[in-house]
């Protein structure tokens, strides 16, 4: 089953990115189903999925189900261009061949899924972990440095990007510990001061540099706990 997966996923990346010039995707973003490059692109999918399925004619109703599919995605997608956040729609498209993906698999090798997985102690201790790190850390994170002010001074700083930063760097620190790779997380602090060197030279006092310093040791504080904690509940189920 994951070896058929594997197959038809290097297919999409083929089609997708490797073989899609930016000129074919501003051709189809402007002429939609008029543009040439429409076919070509689903051409490309079909060769790709016979190539690397070895011209195994037995699955040729999943090529044909996937090659259909992503044409009418993609002109789902071309239509919706204008009207829905590209963000978005990216994601969704994705998510979409994805979907098709394992629904071809599925076909072939059947996969029978229990809810009892989703109920499965090591499961749910993953998802509590991530959600430990993410958003409850962030909201420790603020009622503990609730108690310093500095000035406001967003002008140079993207929106909420200093919240995404400190729940990436969560939990790469977490992802760290249960690898049992304590470097990787001296390697994270290490980039992280290279980054961060140019707000600490341009700040006249000692403020900032002592809030940074106290919120990297809390952010780091909470993970490091709670990647200690899931590998010693995991060890003890």
């Amino acid at each position: 089953m994951i070896a058929l997966f594997i197959k038809l996923f290097l297919a999409h990346l083929i089609g997708d990115f490797l073989l899609q010039p930016t000129k074919w995707v501003i051709d189809k973003e402007e002429r939609k189903l008029k543009s040439k490059y429409l076919y070509f692109h689903i051409a490309i999918h079909f060769t790709a999925l016979l190539v690397v399925l070895q011209f195994n004619f037995s699955y040729i109703w999943g090529v044909i189900i996937i090659t259909l599919s992503h044409f009418i995605i993609d002109t789902l997608k071309l239509y919706l261009n204008t009207t829905v956040n590209s963000r978005w729609l990216f994601s969704l498209d994705q998510l979409a061949h994805l979907i098709i993906l394992a629904f071809v698999v599925s076909i072939y090798e059947p996969l029978s899924i229990s809810i009892d997985t989703f109920y499965n102690t090591t499961f749910l201790l993953v998802i509590c972990s991530i959600i430990f790190v993410t958003v409850v850390s962030s909201v420790i994170m603020k009622i503990i440095i609730s108690k310093w002010q500095l000035e406001d001074n967003n002008e140079a700083s993207l929106k909420d990007a200093g919240a995404y930063i400190g729940m990436l760097e969560r939990l790469f620190v977490f992802l760290f510990i249960v690898m049992n790779f304590w470097a990787g997380i001296g390697f994270l602090i290490t980039a992280k001061s290279v980054f961060r060197f140019g707000d600490l030279s341009k700040a006249k006092d000692r403020k900032l540099t002592e809030y940074i310093l106290i919120g990297t040791l809390i952010s780091f504080g909470l993970a490091i706990s709670c990647g200690l904690v899931f590998n010693y509940i995991l060890i003890h189920i």
